[in-house]
Order: C-alpha cells, then structure tokens, then sequence
C-alpha cells in the first residue's frame, strides 16, 4: 500500500471513530444526568471507553496527517492493546456464558431457569449480597411485575404468556411450588405448596417482594446476563476483525511515514 494511500485511509477512518466516541461520551455523560440508579452504575464504563477511543482515534488521526512515524507507534502500540483486551474479554464471556439452559414445564409456553445450572463466576456475582441489593432495588423499580397484569387481563391469557427469563424467576413462583394462580400478579398461597423448595416460602404476593429474594429470580437475572454477555462477545468478534484490518493499515501508515522521514 503507497504512502499515500495508507495514511488517507487511516487519517478518516479515524476521523469517523472520533464521532462515535463523542457519541458515547455524550451517552455517558446523559446516563450521570438521569436519576435512575440502575444505569447511573454504566456512568463511568462508558465515559471511559468513550474517552480511550477519542484519544486514540486523535493521535491515529493526527500520526497519519502529520506522518508522524511516533504518533503511529503510539497509536498501534495502544490499538495492539484494545485487540488483546477484546481477545481476553471474548473468550471469558464465551466461558462464562456457556452453562446454564431453561427447563420446559408442562403447561408453560416459557422456561423456567435454575441458579446452579449457571457458571460459578454467575453464581458468585449475584450470591453477594451487596450487588443483589442493587439489582433487586433495580428490578422493583423497573415495575415488570405490576406490568404483567396490565399485559394479561385473565387468567387465559397470562397462562399462554410468553414470559422473559426474569418475569418467569421474579414475577411468580415456581410452578414446583404448586400455588393455585388467581391472576397475572396473585397467587393463592394458603395453599400448601408441594415442593420443599425455600422459594416456596419466599414468594409474596406483595409488590415490593413478589419472588426477588428467591433463587429463580437471581436465574432468570443469570440468564439475561447470559444472552447480554453472548450478544457483546460476538460484537467483539465483530469488532475484533475491523480493528485488526485497521491495525494492519495503521503499520503500512507507520512504516511509510519511517521511510519517508529516512529519506529526507
């Protein structure tokens, strides 16, 4: 690839990554404005990786403009590390995220999910206290239980709901339990429950409590973690590829702007 060529290519592709990172700064910084503390967590992830890909897109930009043979080690040295990071990320994720299945019940259009079924770094995650808190405080607030019962007006409807992964963990009990259902968001608990399961006895009808202390929820929330982890592993995959064809474009840009600085 000429001289010519490598730079121009490198010098806009990183002129169009600056925009990206500016939108995902202004992400970032919208999320620090919003009074939700759920999301308020992802603030400085986003800021972060916002800030990491604005930099490098400058110095990318500017080694390519200027021809700077320095400011195109710095910007491969930098880039050489996201594509390691990316590579370690990926393949944890893939680890992490491949345990864990639901289980058909007759009679149900959804699955139900077990905790243990899922990989130990899962269950240490969501066993600790302190982080169940957070996303139990999260899942009360976003209101997905009271909302079933506005989805499913009688007791048809709500049996041949397709519920999410978290709506089957934290919204009801589990169907070993045997509880008798009145509507989408009741169930008659004088019944005796069948099962020696502790969610049994965890489950409220109540709206704060519903089963969010149980172990199906912390499943449920395992499996969306899952599925959220499987979709950015691939991402990364994605990405993995266009950055390494940047890379490659980056070192010609570096090494014919070292050519060029030798023969001046």
């Amino acid at each position: 690839m000429s001289t010519g060529v490598s730079t121009f290519v490198i010098r806009w592709i990183n002129f169009l990554t600056m925009f990206v990172a500016v939108g995902v700064i202004g992400f970032g910084v919208w999320i620090s404005a919003h009074h939700d503390g759920c999301r308020k967590s992802l603030t400085l992830p986003i800021l972060g990786l916002g800030a990491l890909i604005f930099l490098i897109s400058i110095i990318g930009f500017f080694g390519a403009l200027k021809n700077n043979s320095i400011l195109l080690w710095m910007y491969l040295i930098m880039l050489c590390l996201i594509l390691l990071g990316i590579i370690l990320f990926t393949v944890l994720a893939f680890i992490i995220t491949n345990n864990g299945t639901g289980h058909n019940v007759v009679g149900l259009r959804f699955k139900e999910y077990r905790l243990q079924d899922y990989n130990t770094w899962f269950l240490k995650e969501l066993n600790n206290t302190h982080n169940w808190k957070h996303l139990q405080t999260c899942l009360v607030k976003a209101d997905d239980c009271s909302n079933l019962a506005k989805r499913f007006k009688t007791l048809k409807q709500y049996e041949l709901a397709k519920l999410t992964p978290i709506e089957a963990g934290c919204c009801r009990p589990p169907s070993v339990c045997g509880y008798p259902v009145v509507n989408a968001s009741y169930y008659d608990l004088t019944f005796h429950p069948i099962s020696s399961d502790k969610d049994c006895k965890l489950y409220k009808n109540r709206k704060p409590i519903k089963c969010y202390n149980c172990d199906s929820c912390k499943a449920g929330v395992a499996e969306y973690m899952k599925k959220e982890w499987r979709v950015v592993a691939i991402f990364n995959v994605v990405l993995f590829v266009v950055l390494t064809m940047i890379y490659f474009v980056g070192c010609c840009a570096r090494r014919n702007a070292a050519s060029s600085h030798d023969k001046s």
